[in-house]
């Protein structure tokens, strides 16, 4: 396929144009390319599967445009939907605004629980609760300075009628042990298809947290599953030793950063940091174990392998897909509806070191291509959402919010 572009139809991803005379609404035939990661890779591990890694890449065909709306921000970390249309954000300082989709930012909301912005740490992500129009709660993950240490805390509080502030806040749920480390927070919440909250932990970083990642009397490293209140949500995995917290989901995870709903499944799906290779997405399972630090498609950043140097053993899960080098993924969406119809049931990934916003294209749970979206814009993409326009609106780190919706 070296140095090669052409046309290519896959069954049920991209379909091939009828050979009827409907000419209304042609499905676009997908443009297949090489892969988009052509540097070299960190390592000499070789994928558990075809197409875990480097998978072919596609282009978008259907016309479409990128608008920058504004650039007042101030490294924005978690942007949603409001239902009319505007956007809110919240900001890594410790503020959350709502902005219009023609740029207006308004003034920090004001009640927010104080939080440590040192390092990784600040305001992370957010979400709206399901009866948001009747109840105008919303939730949100923070760092969170206490005694001992900084902890990956969830809270949440109603945004008041003028919109000036959110009231009530409460903290409902803390990751432990506390530690000093500034890194590795996690920080996505959204609400699954039952209603419960879903949110995801980082394992903190240094050494001495790493091997919490794996267990199961730890809230590092985890995605946890809670109710609105912050307790353990009912059918929750039960997983096996001493001590295990009632709220896990999945464990043996590192920094996850983005979190987002199948449109069709409901499945939820993960992207994760990796150390110098390994960056991940997994498809997460009820009570499943995905392997970090024990295995891994990356090393050490000095080099050097981490742990045994595996990256398969029995009992614990493959990515989806992974990057090496690294794309540093963040926030993530899946793409719904048909404005762009190339793009439905897509995955969207912010990407950080990577500084683009990838496309993945998933069949059957697999990834079938990649693109890279906005790669000329030099900026660290933080976060991606679909509004109730249908166009995705993305925040960089740079203060940046765009939105890229069909010319």
């Amino acid at each position: 396929m070296k140095n090669i572009i052409f046309l290519i139809s896959l069954s049920g991803f991209f379909t091939v144009l009828s050979c009827s005379n409907d000419k209304k609404n042609p499905t676009p035939i997908a443009i297949i390319t090489d892969p988009v990661e052509t540097n070299t890779p960190n390592t000499a591990y070789s994928p558990a599967f075809s197409g875990q890694t480097r998978i072919s890449g596609i282009k978008t065909k259907t016309s479409y445009e990128s608008v920058v709306i504004t650039t007042n921000l101030t490294n924005p970390w978690g942007i949603k939907s409001l239902p009319d249309g505007r956007l809110l954000i919240t900001e890594k300082a410790g503020q959350m605004r709502i902005v219009t989709t023609t740029g207006i930012v308004s003034s920090p909301i004001t009640g927010i629980p104080a939080v440590n912005s040192g390092g990784q740490g600040g305001l992370l992500g957010l979400c709206l609760d399901p009866d948001f129009t009747s109840n105008r709660m919303i939730y949100w993950v923070f760092a969170e300075a206490t005694t001992g240490g900084n902890n990956t805390a969830v809270a949440k509080g109603k945004l008041s009628t003028d919109e000036k502030t959110i009231e009530g806040a409460t903290v409902i749920y803390r990751a432990k042990p506390v530690n000093s480390s500034t890194l590795h927070y996690g920080g996505r919440i959204l609400f699954d298809t039952t209603g419960n909250l879903v949110v995801s932990t980082g394992e903190r970083s240094v050494i001495e947290t790493r091997p919490l990642a794996q267990s199961v009397s730890s809230g590092l490293g985890k995605v946890i599953r809670i109710t609105k209140d912050g307790q353990p949500a009912s059918g929750n995995p039960t997983f096996s030793g001493v001590g295990t917290l009632p709220e896990l989901f999945s464990i043996g995870h590192r920094n996850p950063q983005g979190l987002a709903l199948h449109p069709v499944t409901g499945e939820i799906w993960l992207s994760e940091h990796g150390p110098r290779g390994g960056d991940e997405i997994n498809r997460l399972l009820a009570g499943a174990n995905y392997g970090w630090p024990t295995i891994t498609y990356g090393i050490e950043y000095s080099g050097t392998k981490i742990g045994a140097g595996i990256q398969q053993q029995t009992g614990m899960e493959q990515p989806v897909y992974y990057w090496d080098p690294v794309v540093s993924p963040s926030g993530m969406t899946f793409y719904k509806g048909n404005r762009i119809a190339e793009w439905e049931n897509n995955l969207f990934i912010g990407a950080l070191s990577g500084m683009h916003i990838v496309r993945l294209a998933i069949e059957n749970n697999k990834v079938v291509g990649e693109e890279r979206l906005l790669a000329s814009e030099n900026q660290r993409f933080r976060d991606v959402t679909q509004g109730t326009d249908g166009a995705l609106y993305a925040i960089t780190d740079q203060g940046r919010l765009y939105k890229i919706d069909k010319k």
